[in-house]
């Protein structure tokens, strides 16, 4: 028999864990130094991270060559993908794979059949584990990320809190970064005094060219304090040398958010190595998770220079779980995190990388010298990806290229988007999926060559 103090401890530690839980449960997500929450109830399976089982058939001992047809067809054989037209636009969200997709409709399936129940006792124990796999990932530590609905909230979290900022201080931004987050750095002009700064990335651009381009908007702004830099643009697909520009703003006593939205899941790097101490990504595009699960990354020793949620107000600090209130939250969509990580260690960031970027050659690199075709992201693989932007040799005009990916899709069955916002003009953006056949690549150049 369990003696009275015993008892009247394990009730008191009880309701302070129901207790930290509910600051956790309003800051997003738990801080891992949480202890193991309670089961859900039933006998059934629990719904933790992922097994492993989803992609092991997809598994090789020496990664995949880019051009080997077969084993991307396997690949592609599992996802569901509309045969209705040729689908070279998967740079705004990614489509899930069929097992992740079966996976996330169970994990729903539970989470809504149990409710709070599930949501207050077993959420908790299951999404840590998947906390410390996306951080191990990414070379972090779990307490330095917290989930978020997207990039987007991710970006604009940090933006909105960053507290180093004094009236008469410079914000930088540039042509290529995304339009909400440009948004937040005006913002920033009206509500923190900061003058802002926007610069234009040089075409044709140049691994030294796009820092020295950086290196000589600090020399001629020197009152800069945060800069925005984006990992993988999305309007043109340029892949910025993020590591040499972040030590450059370092130098020059300016801190850098960077959006990595577009380059977690296609290209092989870790924030640890380039240096990053804010981060926002997403989940939902090139790592194959359902639509609302990002990630915000604040390195641990830099949490002071962005303040807690206003909702957190009195509220123990969490770390970065409390720099983020998503209310009530996808609890299935973040725990299939898990599945999309199964499937896409699978496949590995090595040979996916150097698929998306065969795909993009075939393409681009083909129709680079064509006099009547102007490709926009340069030869060099150091700064391209899956995504890569052209337009029609003196075509520039919005309507021009609204007018072009039009065409691409009536007279030619292929589906791209117009781009605007770079400071040469609109383009249309051509954009690969791990799915993607060579097949419809060459369609894309055969239409082309026929339109220039």
């Amino acid at each position: 028999m369990e003696g009275s103090e015993a008892k009247a401890h394990r009730r008191g530690a009880q309701l302070d864990r129901r207790a930290w839980m509910t600051g956790a449960m309003a800051s997003g997500l738990l801080s891992g130094t949480l202890a193991s929450a309670d089961a859900g109830p039933g006998n059934g399976p629990r719904i933790g991270p992922g097994t492993g089982a989803i992609g092991a058939a997809l598994r090789r001992a020496v990664p995949a060559g880019p051009q080997d047809s077969a084993y991307w067809a396997q690949v592609a054989a599992q996802f569901d993908v509309t045969q209705d037209i040729v689908q070279l636009e998967n740079g705004n969200w990614g489509s899930m794979a069929r097992p992740v997709e079966q996976a996330h409709a169970r994990r729903l399936a539970r989470v809504n059949a149990e409710n709070s129940y599930y949501a207050r006792r077993g959420f908790w124990q299951d999404i840590l584990p998947v906390r410390a796999r996306a951080a191990a990932m990414l070379g972090v530590s779990p307490e330095e990320i917290a989930f978020t609905r997207g990039a987007t909230e991710a970006l604009q979290t940090l933006i909105a809190g960053y507290n180093r900022l004094r009236p008469g201080d410079q914000v930088l931004c540039c042509d290529l970064d995304y339009d909400s987050t440009q948004a937040a750095f005006r913002w920033l002009r009206q509500r923190r005094g900061a003058d802002l700064v926007t610069i234009a990335m040089p075409e044709p651009a140049s691994h030294q060219g796009l820092i020295d381009a950086y290196a000589a908007a600090l020399e001629a702004h020197p009152r800069v304090r945060l800069m925005l830099l984006t990992h993988v643009g999305h309007r043109t697909g340029l892949v910025m040398p993020v590591k040499e520009i972040i030590a450059l703003a370092r130098s020059r006593g300016a801190d850098v958010i960077l959006d990595s939205a577009h380059a977690w899941g296609q290209l092989d790097f870790t924030i640890g190595a380039l240096g990053a101490d804010f981060v926002g990504l997403t989940c939902q595009k090139w790592i194959g998770a359902p639509m609302g699960v990002g990630l915000v990354y604040i390195r641990k020793d830099r949490l002071a220079d962005i303040d807690p949620n206003m909702s957190e107000t009195g509220n123990p600090d969490h770390g970065t779980l409390s720099r983020v209130h998503t209310g009530t939250a996808s609890f299935a969509g973040y725990l299939a995190l898990a599945d999309a990580l199964d499937f896409h260690e699978a496949i590995g960031i090595t040979a996916k990388q150097a698929r998306l970027r065969h795909l993009r050659d075939l393409w681009a690199e083909t129709l680079r010298d064509h006099p009547g075709i102007e490709i926009l992201t340069p030869s060099d693989p150091r700064l391209t990806s899956a995504l890569t932007a052209f337009r029609l040799r003196g075509r520039n005009g919005t309507d021009q290229n609204k007018a072009l990916a039009a065409t691409l899709l009536e007279r030619f069955g292929i589906f791209t988007v117009h781009r605007e916002g770079l400071a040469s003009g609109a383009c249309v953006r051509v954009t690969p999926a791990i799915f993607t056949p060579d097949e419809a690549v060459h369609r894309l150049v055969a239409a082309l060559r026929s339109l220039a």
